[in-house]
């Protein structure tokens, strides 16, 4: 199984006149199963900014797993209103209405959750529901199944990344994932590209965390602030390569930056 993993989007602000369509065809022309788009599609939630993600999800020759981010939320300058009690409208009328999304297929159990909420302002909360999902859905997955979390906030602190927010909650969250046997997050938000292994429980039980670049916009931030990332996903029985691609704008493509490959550790 080859999952894409992209994030940030954010139509709106997209740094080159091609990458969308350069993003679209990389992967395309890879025999990719899933492509798992991990928040942020637009800038500030407008319809014309929905319109260019919905096009965009539908030029995907694969199936897509999608979850929103703190910007696919109502502006609180905007529409204060509908910020509180309808935050994700237009998400739901452009993208799904399915918060909690799923896909299972050779082996492999994805799972999406949301972590964007109108009381929020930049960061995140994720609720017990969600938590439960994670519980129920992998909990009923046969012994091999390589099972991955998709989420916009990160759940854990990461040193390398420096100061940065985590989403309410964070900690339950990440716990359910452990117990559950989940072994890769796929996360966004940052715009900074990462890849790290969490040792849960040491020589047991790792989570790998993919933390993932801003796949199309002109906000990069720190190292990466004038670059772009997504992330390729290699899935084999005992091993699982995630592949950094960086966009090369002189020549109008992604390249691969860098690969790093994990030994399974399957405890469920």
């Amino acid at each position: 199984m080859v999952i894409a993993h992209v994030s940030d989007i954010h139509f709106g602000k997209i740094a080159h006149p091609t990458i969308v369509d350069d993003l679209v065809a990389d992967v395309n022309a890879r025999e990719v199963g899933l492509v798992a788009v991990s928040g942020d599609l637009t800038q500030r939630a407008r319809r014309s900014q929905f319109k260019a993600a919905r096009a965009m999800l539908d030029a995907f020759e694969a199936p897509t797993l999608v979850v929103p981010g703190n910007h696919d939320v109502f502006a609180w300058w905007h529409r204060p209103v509908s910020r509180i009690f309808d935050p994700l409208r237009r998400y739901r009328q452009y993208i799904t209405d399915n918060l909690m999304p799923t896909f299972v297929e050779d082996g492999v159990a994805v799972l999406g959750i949301n972590s964007a909420y109108g009381l929020t302002i930049k960061g995140g909360r994720i609720d017990e529901a969600s938590r439960e999902m994670i519980r129920s859905f992998f909990g009923a997955k046969e012994k091999g199944t390589f099972k991955v979390l998709v989420v916009h906030h990160h759940l854990t602190k990461i040193q390398a990344l420096g100061k940065h927010d985590l989403a309410r909650h964070a900690k339950r969250t990440l716990d359910a994932a452990m117990d559950a046997g989940v072994e890769l997050i796929l996360c966004g938000h940052l715009h900074v590209s990462h890849i790290e292994p969490l040792e849960i429980i040491p020589g047991a039980h790792r989570i790998v965390i993919a933390s993932a670049g801003t796949a199309t916009s002109s906000r990069g931030r720190k190292e990466h602030r004038d670059t772009n990332f997504y992330n390729i996903i290699t899935v084999s029985e005992k091993v699982f390569v995630v592949e950094e691609r960086r966009y090369d704008a002189e020549n109008g493509g992604f390249v691969t930056e860098s690969t790093t490959r994990f030994e399974r550790r399957q405890r469920n």
